[in-house]
């Protein structure tokens, strides 16, 4: 499977992270874009260096990399999930502004009937967001917001990423970190 990874500069770059470090467990081919923003992001939400971040994709791209073979939809893939995306990302996604490589892939993603799964990173949520996101829903993109669970009962900031990383992946198919509800369990 190959897929490619997003990053816009919405809070939550961790979780990018981590569904990276489970797509290298899964043997997935990643092809990694980052933009300004996310590395703004990156720097003031976490620990990790910016190489060790590309580092985890097999490919990474700079987002003005315009001319990049996942800027057309002849370069074969399985999908494209951007985590975290901002509310600017949604927006020019939604209207079709492929400016940079992160919205060209996504624009490609949904022209060729791709998955795409975006994970919209925004509290509260505006008319003009909701709007937005539905716009893209409405388009066959995949809304996954990154949102809190309790039934698994977590301990851990990491148990939610993990949920969260786990519902991600349940979209294209691969094996969740999520587990199965079981009302009985309870």
């Amino acid at each position: 499977m190959r897929l490619i990874v997003g990053m816009s500069g919405a809070s939550g770059a961790v979780i990018a992270i981590r569904l990276m470090q489970r797509l290298r467990e899964l043997n997935v081919e990643i092809h990694l874009i980052i933009t300004h923003g996310a590395e703004l992001t990156i720097r003031h939400e976490t620990n990790f260096d910016l190489f060790a971040i590309r580092q985890l994709a097999d490919r990474s791209y700079g987002v003005d990399d315009i001319d990049a073979a996942i800027a057309s939809g002849s370069f074969p893939h399985d999908g494209m999930a951007i985590v975290p995306c901002s509310m600017k990302t949604v927006a020019g996604i939604a209207v079709g502004y492929a400016e940079n490589l992160l919205l060209r892939a996504a624009d490609i993603c949904l022209k060729e009937h791709r998955r795409l799964i975006i994970v919209p990173r925004e509290i509260p949520l505006s008319q003009i967001h909701l709007r937005n996101l539905k716009t893209l829903a409405d388009c066959g993109a995949i809304i996954v917001p990154p949102m809190l669970t309790f039934y698994n009962v977590p301990s851990t900031i990491d148990e939610q990423i993990d949920h969260i990383v786990g519902k991600i992946l349940m979209q294209f198919g691969l094996p969740s970190l999520v587990p199965q509800w079981n009302p009985d369990k309870h």
